[in-house]
């Protein structure tokens, strides 16, 4: 038995895939999904009753933050609340 799934949204930026296999007791898969970051988590695992389950999981590409500078002590805002 083969099942697979796939999700791009180019609107919200959600892109992951996902697949399973199964033979008897033994169960193979994986899904990649892309991250905030920018990589692309993907993970293969296996699952049977002499192993248990296994995963080997990568991250694919670097990971870019982007930079916010801290604001300086005189310029810290507090939206939402007043302070007296």
């Amino acid at each position: 038995m083969r099942c697979a799934r796939v999700v791009h949204d180019p609107h919200t930026g959600d892109s992951k895939s996902q697949w399973e296999t199964r033979d008897g007791d033994v169960v193979k898969g994986g899904y990649r999904v892309a991250e905030p970051d920018g990589t692309i988590r993907v993970v293969e695992y296996t699952a049977d009753k002499h192993n248990g389950f296994r995963a080997i999981v990568k991250k694919i590409g670097h990971s870019h933050h982007p930079y916010h500078a801290a604001p300086s002590h005189n310029e810290q805002k507090y939206e939402g609340y007043e302070y007296y």
